[in-house]
Order: C-alpha cells, then structure tokens, then sequence
C-alpha cells in the first residue's frame, strides 16, 4: 500500500486519506452507510404526511386534543421553524464537531420529539415537541449529507446522495399507508390512533440509530480537524473492513497527496466570506437550484388535496389514494435517474430533470385551464412531472453539499436549506390562494405556469454556471479551508477550478 499519512512540516499533515476513500469499491460497509444515514429523508417524508393526515382528525373531541383547523396550521409551521433552527444550529456544530457525533445526536432528539408528540394531552405541548421533532430533522440534514458525501467514493456519490435524499417520498408514502389504517377508526378508536402514527417514526429510528453506531467518524473531517492519526486509524479500519467483504484496493498515486494544516473550527466571519467572496457564483447556483425546485414542490404538495377536492370533487378520503402513485413516481425518479448525474454528468441531467418537469407542468397546465384534465389524468400528468422534479430536487441537496470546502459543508447545507424553506413556505401559501373556492381555473393556470418558468430557470443557470463534480474528488472540487497551499495565497480561482465548468 502507497504512504498515507506522514508530517510535511511541524504543523502541516500531509496525506492521501482523500484519495483513499474514493478509490474504494463498493462493499456492504457503503450500503451500511446509505441504511444507516439515509432514513433521515424517510422519516422527514413521515413526519410531514403523518401531520397532513392527522389535521382532520384532532380536531375531534374523541381525539383528546380537540383543536380548531386554525390551529392545525400552526403544526406545520411550527415543525418548519424548527427544521431550521435546527439546521442552522446543527450545522455549525457538525462542521465543528463532526460528523458522527450530530448523525447520533440529531436522531435522539427527533425520536424524543416525535415520540413525545403522539403523547400529547394539549395543543401548546404538541406544538412544543412538533418544534423538538423539526430541529432533530433539520439538524440530521447537516450532518447526513455531509457524511454521505465523505464517505462514498467519488464514482458513486452522485447517485447515493440523490438516491437517499429521494427516499423522502418513501416515508410519505409509509405515512400515507399506515394512516390509512391507524386513521381508520372502525379498525384504531380515533383517540389512540393519531398517537400511534407518531410512534412510527421512532421505531424505525431505533432500529436504525443501532445501526448508526458502526458508521465511523469521516475521515475527511479528522484530518482537516487536526487528528490526523485518528484519521489514519479510522480509515485503515474502513479499508480491513472492506477487504474482509471481498473488496481490492489498488494502489494510490502519490500526486493525490492534500497538504493540510488541521483547524478545530473555522470562525462564522471566515465561513460566509468564502461562501460568498471567493465562491459567489456557486452561491449563486446552489440559491437558484434551492429556491427554485422548493418553490414548485411546495406548490404542489400542499394545494394538492385543495386541486383535487375543489376543482374535481373527490372525496376528502379518497385524497390518500390519489397521492399514493404521486409518491411512488417522486421516488421512482431519483432511484432510476440518479446514476445518470455521475455518467453523464452534473450539468446536463441537472437541466434535463429541471427541463423536462417545466415542460410536462406547462402541458398540464394548458390543459387543466381548458378543463380537458380528470382527476386520474390531473394525477398522472403530476406522476410524470415529478418523476424528473424529484430527481432534480434531489441534485440541488447534492450540489449545495459538495461545491464548497468541507470544513464549511455542514454549515453551507444549513443555509442553503433555509433559504429552500422559506421559498416553500412562499409558494404554499400563494398557491393556496390560486385555488381559492375552485370556480375559477385562470389564476391556478398561471401559477403552474410560474412554477414551470422556474423550475426552467434553476436549470438554465445550472447549465452555465454549474460545475463538473461528477466522478471528481471533494478536495479537487473544492480546495479544503485547511489546505497549506490556500494557507500561502494560492488558492484557485473559482472559474479556474478543474472541476468546473
């Protein structure tokens, strides 16, 4: 095996850790990280179905808690806050203190929230662990996708992290299925039902927080923190483990060495200055990718029981049946189309997924003002837009988490999310106007259109000006913060990136 780590100067580690961990093959020990840390986006995808299908039923008096609709807002908003408190808070502290101990943390906190929120005996305290379940969801956000991207190899990342960001729809299509029998008050009386629903996610957090305990600290981190030799021992454990599984490493090129000079934090001024001064158009790219593919979810997603109810008259409980196939198809995207972000690369599918959604929205646009649309066709034509919306969605997570320094990348995740947030809260709450009593098909016309002119533009300025990170290395996409050659002023230009376009 090639040198990996030995000192270059007094404070200065130089090594090939990096280069290490992308040459791996893919073994257990890498399905054991996506289980392990990709349940996160299922148990948000839970959490947010679970409250759209409860809404209805605490308001009843046999429910325990008996509030008014108004109210039933206030839980989603509230959980929201909390996702990004949570990862605002989370985020900072996982670049400073890695990765494992908040992909640990984070989990605990949602499983006490959610778990204590199907416990509730008033509104003030279902609001109160509502907001405990969104910081852990947010903080896990941070500290998951951070440690995705630094532990699977280079040639896969692309398809692992849009992969398991896409398994959102695979927890809303759980909670979906399991409210429509713990709703069901001929089979669950209606006051432990609900409470029941809010159990699910912790049970499967329990299972899964066993397996999180045998996914090691990412070496990245470690060497880019000042312990390298942890580092080294952690990542020699990672190469028995994937020999005993079959796996060949080959040798490591020592040209593939980064120089580092490790730092326990990087201070928040130093933090927004690279994000923004010395990467402005990648800040540019990761706000429009965010903003724009939340924008249209949000739209859809939540005045999508209202489309249904007002403009084609289903049943309010027949609305779950109508978006179990949406569910599936957001799922089917990222799960079928995310090896194609490494093959053929960033740009082109990040544009193809954002392209082709805007066109299939306006087309279903077009003909839902002519009235030429049932709720089956409606429902479909939704199916086959977020069968690319999803995957694309799913690639602006992906790029936000890879274009910037690692010692930033939690931090940068955090921000770029909230933004997404507030773009969404944006969206719901304007489209849910545009649907207004459903005696009028022009205004809800025209916000598809919108929302197809976006989804339009993020993929347009993912075109030219998004990078090639495709089968590349973090530390070549992005310099580290630590590095000794950013340290001496010799830090690339962010047009002059190999990794860029």
């Amino acid at each position: 095996m090639s040198a990996t780590t030995h000192e270059a100067r007094p404070d200065a580690v130089r090594s090939l850790i990096p280069a290490r961990l992308d040459r791996l093959p893919w073994t257990r020990f890498h399905w054991m990280v996506v289980v392990g840390l990709g349940v996160s986006w299922i148990l948000d995808g839970l959490e947010v179905q679970l409250v759209a299908n409860v809404g209805s039923i605490i308001t009843q008096e046999e429910s325990g808690l008996g509030i008014t609709g108004a109210q039933v807002g206030l839980l989603a908003s509230v959980y929201l806050v909390g996702q990004v408190v949570g990862a605002l808070f989370f985020g900072r502290l996982t670049d400073r203190l890695g990765r494992r101990r908040l992909f640990i943390l984070t989990l605990a906190i949602y499983l006490i929230g959610s778990g204590l929120a199907g416990l509730s005996w008033d509104l003030y305290s279902f609001l109160f662990f509502r907001f405990i379940a969104g910081m852990g969801i947010g903080g896990e956000y941070t500290a998951i996708n951070s440690a995705i991207d630094e532990l699977i190899p280079a040639h896969y990342r692309g398809r692992v992290d849009i992969a398991v960001n896409g398994t959102y729809w695979g927890g809303a299509l759980i909670g979906s299925l399991g409210a429509l029998v713990l709703l069901n008050p001929d089979l669950v009386p209606v006051f432990w039902g609900w409470r029941i629903c809010f159990f699910l996610g912790p049970v499967l957090g329990l299972v899964i927080i066993y397996v999180r305990r045998h996914i090691p600290e990412s070496p990245r981190w470690q060497l880019t923190h000042g312990y390298g030799d942890e580092a080294e021992r952690t990542l020699k454990g990672i190469e028995e483990t994937v020999e005993h599984q079959g796996g060949k490493l080959p040798p490591v090129d020592e040209s593939k060495a980064i120089e580092v000079v490790g730092e326990k934090s990087i201070p928040i001024v130093q933090v927004a200055r690279i994000m923004f001064r010395e990467y402005p158009r990648r800040a540019v790219l990761g706000a429009t990718m965010m903003i724009t593919q939340s924008f249209l979810y949000n739209a859809i997603f939540f005045s999508y029981a209202l489309v249904l109810t007002r403009f084609f008259e289903v049943e309010e409980g027949r609305v779950p049946l109508y978006f179990i196939p949406f569910a599936i198809g957001n799922l089917l995207g990222p799960l079928l189309l995310g090896h194609l972000f490494d093959l053929w690369g960033r740009r082109k599918m990040i544009l193809l997924t954002y392209g082709l959604a805007s066109v299939v929205l306006a087309v279903a646009a077009v003909l839902f003002s002519a009235g030429a649309l049932t709720a089956a066709t409606q429902t479909a034509l939704w199916c086959l837009c977020f069968f690319f919306a999803s995957a694309g969605a799913s690639s602006a997570y992906l790029t936000v988490s890879e274009i910037f320094p690692l010692e930033l990348r939690g931090q940068a995740i955090a921000f770029f999310f909230c933004i997404a947030q507030l773009s969404g809260a944006v969206a719901s709450a304007v489209y849910a106007s545009l649907v207004g009593d459903g005696s009028e098909r022009g205004p809800l016309a025209m916000g598809y259109f919108l929302g197809a002119a976006l989804m339009l533009t993020g993929g347009l300025v993912a075109w030219f000006i998004g990078i090639n990170a495709e089968r590349q290395s973090l530390e070549d996409i992005a310099e580290p913060v630590t590095s000794t050659t950013r340290r001496r002023g010799a830090v690339r230009a962010e047009g002059a990136n190999p990794a860029a376009r």
